[in-house]
């Protein structure tokens, strides 16, 4: 009888399934710029300064912006660098860092956890 060979992609597949990723969650406040979130996340997350702008622009209209979903040791370190990164020096009244939240992916914001 033959064994049966898993393939490296199908137990990349069984993995994913199995470990539950996190949202890193990004919070709007009226403390720091665009630039700020821009120059945050190329820093942090290695973002292209494109893709920053969208998160920048998102964060600012809906409030909140995903910035990256990931497995829940990387999304803690993100979220710490996040709130570990300080004030906005463009703005006098900026105090601190941003704000940045853990989620579940599979939730829906506002749902109970």
């Amino acid at each position: 009888m033959a064994t049966p060979v898993v393939t490296p992609d199908v137990e990349r597949r069984e993995r994913e399934e199995l470990v539950p990723l996190y949202h890193v969650v990004l919070l709007d406040d009226n403390d720091h710029t665009y630039d700020y979130v821009v120059e945050m996340l190329q820093r942090l997350l290695l973002m292209p300064a494109a893709e920053a702008f969208r998160h920048a622009v998102e964060v600012d209209t809906a409030g909140r912006t995903i910035v990256i979903t990931c497995e829940l040791p990387q999304a803690e370190f993100a979220r710490a660098q996040i709130h570990g990164y300080g004030a906005d020096w463009r703005l006098p009244r900026s105090k601190g860092s941003m704000s940045a939240v853990i989620e579940p992916a599979g939730r829906t914001p506002g749902q109970p956890a």
